[in-house]
């Protein structure tokens, strides 16, 4: 099982990277849809999302993930035309007034991809784990573009334990990964809280998230504002964000290395005290191991 908090490069893009591990990242979430479950509407306008991203980018983001379609459940789809005229102006602008600014496209379609890392994306977000499109792999082994894989439920039925669903899809979508020739330093898992998931389901993933280390990859995670948060708190999606922090500090402390969110500046806070007793718990141990 590797270690989650040991220095690893993921690489996103020729000659890029970013350093995973011993320093949690807060990707911050950009909607640019009319009916996202959280922020729909609140972005379509240019310039205000825009805007929206140099305030994550000021409030400590490491990343910031771009969507243009919503993934909530029941939300009516788009087509790939659809998706691109939303998105692709949106990533050319934010590329612009954030040049050093890693950007992720949260897209499974494998056209849209192409057309996001042309106009500056670095990170293909695929919601379906490369098993929707599969061409998808083929585009991230052709660019060398860093990769969110995450998985789903959705369209089939959950194997009785959620570790061991996980392990089944994620290790198809990462076969299907390395046969197009994706290396390993491009691949960033996610384990989907929220898709086609129930409240006891994302408990019980939040409960065992270490065990996913042993897929050998680093891990991404994404509570933020999910409905699960409010059959936990009572409270409504708007409210949510004390609660996604929580989360972001226990899913770090299991090993999270990128924690995808919409209040970055909470986030962040809550990360960097996980990151501190992370710190002194391994110094701790370092020393322990010692000759006498």
């Amino acid at each position: 099982m590797t270690d989650p908090f040991e220095s690893r490069s993921w690489r996103v893009g020729p000659g890029a990277t970013l350093d995973l591990g011993p320093r949690g990242l807060v990707m911050g979430i950009l909607n640019v849809t009319p009916d996202s479950f959280s922020d729909g509407g609140r972005h379509t306008d240019l310039d205000a999302a825009v805007e929206a991203a140099s305030a994550m980018a000021d409030a400590g983001a490491a990343i910031i993930d771009i969507g243009a379609e919503s993934t909530r459940p029941g939300a009516e789809a788009i087509d790939g035309e659809t998706e691109r005229r939303r998105l692709l102006p949106l990533i050319a602008a934010v590329r612009a007034a954030l040049p050093n600014m890693p950007i992720s496209a949260d897209t499974y379609r494998s056209e849209t991809a192409r057309a996001a890392t042309n106009a500056g994306a670095q990170i293909i977000n695929d919601v379906w784990g490369l098993q929707r499109d599969l061409k998808m792999a083929n585009l991230a082994a052709a660019t060398g573009i860093g990769l969110v894989i995450m998985h789903t439920g959705r369209d089939r039925e959950l194997l009785p334990d959620p570790i061991e669903d996980q392990r089944v899809y994620l290790s198809r979508s990462i076969d299907i990964a390395l046969k197009a020739g994706v290396a390993e330093a491009q691949i960033v898992l996610d384990p989907g809280f929220g898709f086609a998931k129930d409240a006891d389901h994302n408990a019980a993933l939040m409960a065992r998230f270490g065990e996913l280390h042993a897929l050998g990859f680093p891990l991404l995670a994404g509570t933020s504002r999910k409905r699960f948060l409010g059959h936990v708190t009572g409270r409504p999606v708007e409210a949510r964000d004390v609660a996604t922090a929580a989360t972001s500090a226990l899913l770090r402390v299991a090993g999270a290395a990128v924690l995808r969110v919409h209040d970055v500046a909470m986030n962040v806070d809550a990360v960097s005290v996980a990151d501190a007793m992370i710190a002194a718990g391994r110094q701790k141990a370092g020393a322990g191991t010692e000759p006498a």
